[in-house]
């Protein structure tokens, strides 16, 4: 991409694997219905994992500060850290939508983005604008400190569990919405608690762990509401710790998942905070906005209001 700036055109990065091919089978529709609604466009794709990240690095030193996401949640996170890694404006500067594609949609579920191409291309052409928190990890693979910014939702313990197994399945080409509640089900059955020692905003809890959430936005796993309570534009994350639970216990309760009454179980608790460390016996690995990540120690600490965000309708429950 050249060099120039004040761009007006959206940079849209599509992600053609996105919903088993529906990136690349529906994109010509969709770029037709982009045209129609006069949302004049430059399209990249992408190749592989991570690769989102750079072509929106790119696309910024382009003069790019509008960028429409074709994907799921992974693929957003990814525009979303090429975001916070330029050096070529603040990120207040950037303005973020979704054109949903995938089977989780967990973002957008909160944000009334439905999966209909047409109206989702209606809501960035309306541009109804706020400001968004961001969340930044920092988290080890080996003995290298890595950082990753997400947006949504991320996750620790037997939810890093799930998400390994249902990207190992979706890359064989498994789809639908019920992928996540079956590898649930299945990791369920081997899968321990670990003792973690936990710090948020100074407070220190010690305690054997099942999963922790920490949440900038209520919805996960297509559709459960693990950090209920979540804001996305609070400053602040929301943080549930499931606690030594019996997988008995675990499958007599999961309408509490989806119900938003979670944090009404005597085993789980939830906090609010800016800032959040997690140690722990043997390692815990992580997850944020279904991408996997490292394990602990890991740190977790809040962006307030540090990017524009394209939405239909707020804080749908």
């Amino acid at each position: 991409m050249d060099k120039k700036s004040d761009r007006n055109e959206w940079l849209v990065i599509v992600n053609p694997n996105a919903g088993n091919g529906e990136g690349k089978k529906n994109w010509k529709k969709i770029s037709e219905l982009l045209k129609k609604e006069d949302l004049p466009f430059i399209a990249e794709f992408t190749e592989k994992r991570g690769h989102a990240i750079v072509l929106t690095l790119d696309g910024i030193t382009a003069g790019f500060r509008k960028i429409i996401t074709v994907g799921g949640d992974g693929t957003l996170n990814e525009v979303v850290n090429g975001v916070f890694l330029n050096k070529e404006c603040p990120t207040r500067d950037i303005s973020l939508a979704l054109i949903p594609i995938g089977t989780g949609n967990d973002w957008s579920r909160m944000f009334g983005i439905p999966r209909d191409y047409e109206k989702a291309i209606k809501i960035i052409h309306d541009n109804k604008l706020m400001l968004h928190d961001i969340g930044l990890i920092s988290f080890f693979e080996g003995s290298e400190k890595k950082n990753r910014f997400f947006i949504n939702i991320a996750g620790l313990g037997f939810e890093s569990v799930v998400i390994k197994r249902t990207n190992t399945h979706k890359e064989k080409g498994w789809s639908g919405k019920g992928i996540y509640f079956y590898n649930l089900l299945m990791c369920l059955l081997s899968y321990k608690t670990t003792r973690a020692q936990i710090i948020i905003d100074g407070e220190k809890i010690n305690a054997d762990i099942f999963s922790i959430n920490i949440g900038n936005g209520k919805y996960c796993g297509g559709g459960m509401r693990q950090t209920p309570n979540a804001l996305p534009d609070d400053g602040l994350l929301d943080v549930t710790i499931i606690k030594g639970i019996g997988k008995i216990e675990i499958i007599r309760n999961l309408k509490i998942l989806y119900d938003g009454s979670i944090l009404s179980h005597p085993k789980i608790d939830g906090y609010r905070c800016k800032s959040l460390k997690i140690g722990s016996d043997s390692l815990i690995y992580a997850e944020a906005d279904g991408e996997l990540l490292g394990h602990t120690p890991m740190e977790f600490s809040i962006i307030p209001a540090s990017v524009n965000i394209v939405y239909g309708t707020r804080l749908i429950q």
